[in-house]
This record gives structure tokens, C-alpha cells and sequence, in this order.
């Protein structure tokens, strides 16, 4: 059981469908879910009725009716914009499940409103809290293996059938995209991208590169059509490198021709995220990831695209 201390705020999950459930998970162990809404009733109150919150099937009931401090959501992509206007526009914090919009047109408009109604708009870009990820970025700052210049993602596994409507550039990619631009602590001014499509509506494997100042470059490889599953990531400095796995948590240092594995701690990334964002709402932090770092990864997946249908580079000046 996660320890209970963020019990002043009071938080609701719009869709619970997916990895939504896992969100009601988490705030209900941290004592935070007040309500849990969903376009199926049964669902809904499956899962409300797991945590002790109130359950609906409507947004805007559910926004009438509940006393709230925020709202994640949870949906399907292209339903991002709209849901979370609606939850911004009745003055609440919003944590939108990644990325916070296929359209950075959308993520404009929603992070403006935000301003407007002065609350924090984030997006869940989960690898940041990932003890493999956190450990690397502390690494790169002190220099453990030099200057950072190359990093290198690996994102496979077989489709998931509940990805509907966006490819695996939207959907999977962009976590990658956030963690490289985090790792380096800098935005892309250049992205050239091959992608295709095999058994999806949509690309379901794709390489990008994305190109950096000062020659640095990420190169992020992610495919639906791998029967294993595979989540890794190096970052190649001038005097070693680190490797890292999402999943397992493990980090390996190569330098100077010895190998060396420090133990981590296994934690929740989703857990660490939670409680980021309830800091937020409670006015004690600030957002780990910005809606403007949101709208910078869905503008670098939007020049992907471009570029894997034109065949060209796509030259960005992202703020």
C-alpha cells in the first residue's frame, strides 16, 4: 500500500478503459480519488467501485456534480483537446495522458486556456520518473561518462489492440522523443523520419533521427511488429556509455574498459508521476513536464510524419 499523504486534494480519471484504470490505481492508493468517469456505465462503476469514488458516464455530470481540484485524461488520443478544455475551462488542474494532442494547433489552444485560467496543464510522459531514466539524466550532469552525444532508443513489441486512432509514431515514439529532449536538456532543430505500415490503419514502425546543436543526435527505433517485448535506451558519451532498460530498471556504465551496474530501487513510474502532479495541484512544485514540453515532442512527431511522407528533413525552431 502507497503511503496516504495527499489527502487535501481531491482528483477524478476520465477513461478507464486502458491505462486509465492504472491511474485510478495509483490516486486511490494516494487517497486522492474522489470520482471516476467513463462512456461505459459498467466500467465505470467497476472500477470507481474498486477504490471507493463515484462513477460516471458523463463529463459534464460529473463536473457539475463533483467538487474537484483536477482531472486526468485518460482517452483516446483525438478526444484529448476537447475533454481537457472542458476540465480547464471549469477553472481545474489537468493531467492529460500522453501525448496532449495529435495537433500542436490543439496543444496552442489548450495551453493558452490553461494560462488564461491560471492551472497547470501536463502531460503523462511517464519515462521521466523512470529510476533508469532519472539516474542517467544525474549521470549526464556530472559528467560520470563525459559530455553526452549520442543517445539511441529501442521501443518494440506486438500491436496493442486497444490503439485505435493513431499510429506508433503518437503513441509510442513520443516517449522517446520527450526522454531524449530531456536527456540532453535541449530541443531538436532537425528531424528526418522513415515510417511504414504493415498490419496497422496507421505507420506501425518507424525510425527517427533527431538531430541536435552541436552534432548531437538521438536516433529512436519502434516497431508493433516484434513478437518480444523491448524497451532500451543508451546514451553514448565521450568517455563511456550508459545503457538503461524501461522495464527491468537496470543501468550498466561502460567506461574506461570496466562494467559497472549500480543497483536501483524498483519504484512505480506511474506512482512517482502521481505524486509530481498532486504537488502540482497543491501548489508545492512545478509540473515535471510543461504543456510547452508536451507541444515541443507532439511538434517533433508531427515533423516526423512530414518527413517519412515527403523524404525530406523538416528543420525546426521549437521554443
Amino acid at each position: 500500500m502507497v503511503e496516504n499523504n495527499s489527502s487535501n486534494s481531491k482528483i477524478a480519471v476520465i477513461g478507464v478503459g486502458g491505462w486509465g484504470k492504472n491511474h485510478a490505481r495509483v490516486l486511490g492508493e494516494l487517497g486522492v480519488l474522489g470520482a471516476v468517469c467513463d462512456f461505459d456505465a459498467a466500467r465505470a462503476k467497476e472500477i470507481a467501485s474498486k477504490h471507493n469514488a463515484a462513477p460516471y458516464s458523463s463529463v459534464d455530470e460529473m463536473l457539475e456534480k463533483e467538487r474537484l481540484d483536477a482531472c486526468l485524461v485518460c482517452t483516446p488520443t483525438r478526444t484529448h483537446s476537447a475533454v481537457a478544455k472542458k476540465v480547464i475551462d471549469q477553472g481545474l488542474h489537468a493531467f492529460v495522458e500522453k501525448p496532449l494532442s495529435f495537433s500542436s494547433q490543439e496543444c496552442d489552444e489548450m495551453t493558452e486556456l490553461a494560462r488564461k485560467k491560471r492551472v497547470t496543464l501536463t502531460c503523462g510522459y511517464i519515462e521521466r520518473f523512470n529510476p533508469a531514466v532519472s539516474e542517467t539524466k544525474k549521470m549526464i550532469a556530472d559528467k560520470k561518462c563525459g559530455d553526452l552525444l549520442m543517445l539511441e532508443f529501442h521501443r518494440e513489441n506486438r500491436m496493442p489492440p486497444k490503439i485505435k486512432d493513431v499510429g506508433i509514431i503518437f503513441d509510442t515514439a513520443v516517449h522517446d522523443i520527450d526522454t531524449a529532449m530531456f536527456l540532453f536538456d535541449a530541443r531538436p532543430n532537425v528531424v528526418f523520419a522513415r515510417a511504414g505500415r504493415h498490419v496497422h490503419e496507421f505507420e506501425d514502425f518507424a525510425t527517427l533521427m533527431l538531430g541536435f546543436a552541436n552534432q548531437r543526435v538521438a536516433i529512436i527505433s519502434v516497431n508493433w511488429l516484434t513478437p518480444k517485448k523491448v524497451r532500451t535506451f543508451s546514451a553514448v558519451c565521450t568517455d563511456g556509455i550508459i545503457s538503461g532498460n524501461f522495464i527491468s530498471q537496470e543501468i550498466k556504465i561502460d567506461n574506461a574498459g570496466e562494467t559497472v551496474a549500480p543497483r536501483l530501487p524498483f519504484q512505480e513510474p506511474l506512482t512517482l508521476e502521481l505524486k509530481s502532479f498532486i504537488a502540482a495541484v497543491q501548489g508545492k512544485e512545478n509540473s515535471a513536464v510543461s504543456a510547452r514540453d508536451a507541444t515541443n515532442v507532439t511538434k517533433v512527431a508531427e515533423a516526423a510524419l512530414l518527413s517519412s511522407e515527403t523524404g525530406s528533413p523538416i528543420y525546426l525552431d521549437l521554443k
